[in-house]
């Protein structure tokens, strides 16, 4: 399997999103970022700019699968044929589950999974088409596997679960055609929108951290490593995975 050469990362415009898009361009790869944030162009022109790869920004809202086709033909028009995919749109809400609407459920169902879906669709389409490999690599949660506290996300639990699983059945399906699908469960991580949060609310950082044997919340950079080994060729035996990075707080 050959170095990577093009990679989509939805919700790339910002946080996490952005740190393993400017990870794989450091790779060498082409970067299309999708985002419904207004600035994603700009973004990946700065993105270009500063790691020297060719970049594309569409503003694209993952809710929409066809869209979301669209984007992913204009990319391949601009950049060439995807064959790296990282899914990082995902939103969540808190609050008591008898108290959440069915339009918050819903919005949290079809970002986090229906969106991740929509967007392995359209990188598997390509790629099944032209006969080649690729790696998707699926932003889920260590939330897929147990209950945060003390804060209520059933919306957010169930859609992350719903991500990992799609990942193995992904896998399964595709492995054959040579593309593989993973996924990337996190911890608390210090991505721009938590550590506003959290300072905000310090009392609540500290539960959390007390709760992890590394002492402390993740960031952005330890992600980037295992997001670059699965993109490319020296993990190619990989897949169907869920790859839990939190410092050991699943651990105990």
């Amino acid at each position: 399997m050959t170095q990577p050469s093009v990679a989509v990362v939805t919700g790339g415009a910002r946080g996490l999103g952005l740190a393993m898009a400017q990870e794989l361009a450091r790779y060498g790869c082409a970067i299309a970022l999708l985002d419904v944030l207004d600035e994603t162009a700009d973004v990946a022109a700065t993105l270009a700019a500063d790691c020297g790869v060719a970049a594309a920004g569409l503003q694209v809202d993952v809710r929409d699968a066809a869209a979301v086709e669209t984007a992913f033909d204009e990319v391949t028009l601009q950049l060439g044929l995807p064959d790296v995919l990282v899914t990082a749109a995902g939103i969540t809400i808190w609050g008591a589950s008898t108290e959440v609407t069915p339009e918050e459920w819903q919005r949290v169902i079809e970002i986090n999974l229906n969106g991740t879906f929509y967007a392995c669709q359209s990188f598997a389409r390509g790629l099944l088409a032209a006969g080649k490999p690729g790696s998707a690599i699926l932003i889920s949660s260590m939330s897929a596997h147990i209950v945060n506290v003390p804060q209520f996300q059933a919306s957010y639990h169930a859609s992350k679960a719903a991500v990992s699983m799609l990942a193995k059945s992904l896998a399964v399906e595709w492995a054959k055609a040579g593309i593989r699908v993973n996924a990337i469960e996190p911890g608390y991580m210090l991505s721009d929108m938590t550590r506003q949060f959290t300072e905000a609310n310090p009392d609540l950082k500290a539960q959390w951290v007390a709760a992890i044997p590394a002492g402390r919340m993740g960031e952005p950079e330890d992600l980037l490593g295992l997001v670059r080994y699965l993109a490319g060729p020296e993990s190619q035996y990989l897949t169907g995975q869920g790859i839990i990075i939190d410092g050991g707080y699943t651990a105990i």
